[in-house]
């Protein structure tokens, strides 16, 4: 087995031992604005450290009157919004688990997931979202939901109700509820959060307060958090990643502001001009995608663009590094085109963090040539999630880090990557694992490493890479192993792709569905005078195969041969977590599009026994 090098050891910023230290830093931190929500007349309003105190504790209070204590599981299904924190915090100060289920699922996705947790009470946000719960609740354990919204439904529970009178109690301290939740210890589990499925049925990811508190304390350590830092949360809160950013950003005094709708975050941005912008890759995409099909809207955005991005890319290594170019070449395209990239984003981060899947090192180039450094992280649910990232002092493009402190790594003989720490979950909710740790399905191996599933590798400075998933990696007939995952993210480069998929396991050669960027092609083939009844017929013009064709053979140029694209076919829709390609956090469900585009990919290969390629 190859092991990587032992990295210093960092002294933690936090030293936190369980989640509700998190709340007890932000009830005790005497901020005005704690928390940043928008109103019904799109004004953004504080939350005080003093306000979250007291409605945390009322709705604690409500809990305890149900009968809600140590174990029992309540569910949120809702928006980032403040309600969220508060009913999380809640649950976590009676040593109650919380189990937070995607807004975005349909109800029949949402009833296992409460069957299964057993939970007896659920948060939801809207009308829709409790539409979902009512439509399945008799096959739920579920005596109770509360509704965020001021809605008139008769059987459920207005927060409003929970929290009357709580902001008018100042900074009264109530020694019971405080004692009851400092009585919660790390090995008391705190969450169980459902895998997306990508590769089979969701699985509840049991993580204690122990294992996200001992994660949060060495993941921003290098970031030097203030509290003049802001940040916007609009990545699902029922993810792993954007539960653990907040409580790390609580608990160093950074101002949290909710953004409940992906399509509000451009005005959220320009409202909050946040200092911390963490997003999951597809959000970098698509903001280099509208930057590039912007600058195709005239000659001369284009040229100019072009000149600058042409300007930035020897200067790429220079940001990445954290260094200012000193060209006067670079100053210029910074003022006329830099700028207003940055400006997108509120003009003001000093911090960009990806994370949730590969970011993919030419995204990541592509952004260090015009001026932002994007630090990229890497974990996974069962790790609470944070394994490694890259830091304002250390960072290195195309790796996704070092390795946290208290984070152990080894490989195994076939590359994938096992881990050891305090974040590494125990287990699966209701999910014996096998008894041979020899059997693959096993999360853990014989010595008890955890078996993330990806394939990686560490350099000489300890910087880690991951190249692919283990279980995605496409084996062609002639015995070559492909990475989907580099290839994919090269095509998705182009502001003409929404979304790629790499097929050809077991076959002579790989194959490409690519479902365009329709809010692209759309206007680049009027600018051509292609005239199109659908988007079908649009995917199938000729011209526009040839402009996708280009694409791919740039691509293939930068590939090995065995694992260049032979074959591709635009597909007519565009990928979505509704319909079901992507999941919650916007990876690709491969199994999913295999099933759905079975007759398209058979087509690929329909002569492969007699085909050259």
């Amino acid at each position: 087995m190859r092991r990587r090098p032992r990295s210093a050891t960092l002294n933690p910023v936090l030293t936190l031992s369980t989640l509700n230290d998190v709340f007890f830093a932000l009830a005790d931190g005497g901020r005005e604005r704690a928390m940043l929500y928008e109103d019904a007349s799109r004004g953004w309003q504080p939350i005080s450290s003093a306000q979250v105190y007291q409605r945390v504790r009322g709705v604690a209070t409500a809990l305890r009157a149900w009968g809600i204590g140590k174990g029992d599981r309540i569910a949120i299904l809702a928006e980032n919004r403040w309600e969220w924190a508060v009913a999380d915090f809640a649950c976590l100060a009676l040593g109650a688990v919380d189990v937070p289920i995607y807004p975005t699922l349909l109800a029949e996705q949402i009833a296992p997931l409460l069957a299964d947790s057993g939970a007896r009470v659920i948060f939801v946000s809207t009308q829709v979202q409790y539409d979902k719960v009512a439509a399945v609740r008799a096959s739920t354990s579920l005596e109770r939901v509360v509704v965020m919204d001021e809605i008139s439904v008769a059987d459920a529970v207005p927060f409003s109700s929970l929290i009357a009178g709580a902001d008018a109690r100042g900074a009264e301290r109530d020694a019971a509820f405080d004692a009851a939740a400092r009585a919660v210890r790390p090995d008391d589990l705190a969450t169980l959060i459902y895998t997306s499925g990508t590769t089979g049925e969701p699985k509840g990811v049991r993580l204690t307060h122990g294992n996200i508190a001992s994660n949060a304390n060495y993941s921003t350590a290098e970031f030097g958090f203030a509290p003049t830092d802001s940040c916007i949360s609009f990545l699902p809160l029922s993810h792993i990643t954007a539960r653990h950013l907040d409580y790390a950003l609580y608990a160093q005094s950074v101002t949290v502001a909710y953004c409940p709708a992906f399509d509000k975050l451009p005005q959220t941005m320009q409202a909050i001009r946040p200092t911390v912008f963490v997003a999951v890759p597809r959000v970098f995409e698509k903001v280099r995608q509208v930057a590039e099909q912007k600058a195709a809207e005239s000659g001369v955005k284009r040229r100019l663009f072009g000149w600058a991005v042409a300007t930035g890319k020897p200067h790429a290594e220079e940001i990445a590094a954290g260094r200012t170019p000193s060209s006067l070449a670079w100053k210029l395209a910074d003022r006329i085109v830099y700028r207003k990239i940055r400006a997108g984003f509120g003009g003001n981060v000093r911090y960009f963090i990806a994370g949730g899947a590969p970011l993919g090192l030419d995204t990541a180039r592509w952004f260090a040539g015009v001026s932002i450094r994007i630090l990229e992280g890497y974990g996974l649910t069962e790790t609470s999630p944070v394994l490694a990232i890259n830091t304002p002092k250390a960072n290195r493009m195309g790796t996704v880090g070092r390795p946290l402190p208290n984070v152990q790594c080894r490989f195994a003989e076939d590359g994938e990557l096992l881990v050891r720490g305090p974040n590494v979950f125990s287990g699966y909710w209701k999910h014996e694992p096998p008894a041979d740790p020899a059997d693959p399905s096993s999360p853990f191996d014989a010595e008890g490493w955890f078996r993330t599933g990806d394939i990686g590798h560490v350099d000489t400075d300890g910087f880690l890479f991951i190249t692919d998933r283990k279980k995605e990696l496409l084996k062609t007939s002639g015995g070559k192993m492909i990475a989907p995952q580099p290839i994919e993210n090269k095509l998705k480069a182009s502001y003409l792709v929404a979304n790629a998929a790499l097929v050809g396991d077991r076959h002579k050669f790989a194959s490409a569905l690519i479902a365009p960027n329709f809010a692209a092609l759309e206007p680049w083939a009027r600018e051509h005078g292609i005239q199109a009844a659908s988007r079908q017929e649009l995917a199938q013009d000729p011209r526009v195969r040839a402009e996708y064709q280009a694409l791919v053979d740039r691509v293939n140029a930068t590939l090995a041969n065995f694992e260049t694209i032979k074959r591709f076919r635009l597909v007519a829709e565009e990928w979505a977590i509704d319909s079901g390609e992507l999941t919650p956090s916007m990876k690709l469900r491969r199994r999913v599009v295999n099933q759905k585009y079975a007759a398209e990919i058979a087509e690929f290969y329909a002569d492969e026994a007699t085909s050259s390629r």
